[in-house]
């Protein structure tokens, strides 16, 4: 139970480090950490498909997109003339009004699902005790999680990484069209 509170705690020092940092390529690293420890907590939970996807996506990819980003830019912001506000105008708005918007509908759709944990829910009527009963006999897994995204979900996680794999591929392809030239 110790060991929780010191990753949490090892969460928010790593995070306020990140943010108060001064040098971009410190902050990187400093949010890699976080997605390490991240993914340790995750582990400590019991979760270790989620653990895997945080040291994957987090404390891999991300961190290389972010370093080879850091790597086509200045490392200083060059110094300008002060400008004027402006007065803001009605089109300044509309970002504000489509997140308002989008907003709305996001809360309008939770309307209508049933409450967290209701025993009644379609999930937990008919699915969920599926899984249940016959995730180990039909997987040889043991955790259900791992046999719902190994076995059942197979092809989906399949799906799912190569659409992760896709977007590094594209990130590295914009990172490196200037250097061709």
């Amino acid at each position: 139970m110790a060991l929780k509170f010191v990753f949490l705690f090892m969460l928010v020092v790593c995070a306020a480090a990140a943010v108060r940092a001064r040098d971009l390529l410190s902050s990187v690293v400093l949010l890699c950490a976080y997605s390490l420890v991240m993914a340790l907590t995750w582990t400590l939970f019991n979760a270790v498909d989620v653990a895997l996807t945080e040291a994957a996506v987090g404390a891999g990819i991300v961190t290389v997109l972010l370093i080879a980003a850091l790597g086509r830019t200045a490392s200083r912001e060059e110094s300008s003339a002060v400008t004027p506000c402006r007065m803001a105008s009605p089109a300044d708005a509309l970002p504000l009004l489509a997140v308002l918007c989008t907003g709305a509908v996001l809360v309008y759709g939770t309307l209508d699902m049933p409450d967290c944990g209701d025993p009644s829910a379609p999930t937990n009527a008919h699915v969920a005790s599926r899984y249940v009963s016959g995730s180990v006999p039909e997987t040889g897994i043991v955790n259900f999680v791992t046999a719902i995204l190994a076995s059942y979900r197979g092809y989906d996680t399949f799906g799912e990484t190569t659409v992760i794999f896709a977007a590094a591929v594209c990130g590295m392809l914009i990172l490196g069209r200037g250097r061709r030239r």
